[in-house]
């Protein structure tokens, strides 16, 4: 089939390159450059586990946590709304 495609020049260049030294058309390293990078655009991304690692924060004495409303107004200060 015949198409029209606008290749960048450093992978034309790189294509024309792959076919001297091959010794094959430059249609056919077009075509299985082509058939590799689709068969690795199909595959899924690879994924790592997300993880965080904990740090004490130090909540000062006399805070409380439970009430974070009361915490806030303590720390920045009843007007502060």
């Amino acid at each position: 089939m015949r198409t029209t495609l606008t290749i960048d020049s450093d992978v034309l260049e790189m294509a024309r390159e792959v076919a001297a030294r091959r010794k094959i058309p430059f249609k056919s390293v077009i075509n299985e450059a082509l058939r590799a990078g689709l068969k690795e655009v199909e595959k899924p991304a690879l994924q790592r586990d997300y993880t965080t690692e904990p740090h004490p924060m130090g909540l000062r004495q006399g805070r409380n946590l439970d009430n974070i409303q009361e915490l806030l107004a303590q720390v920045e200060g009843e007007d502060a709304r």
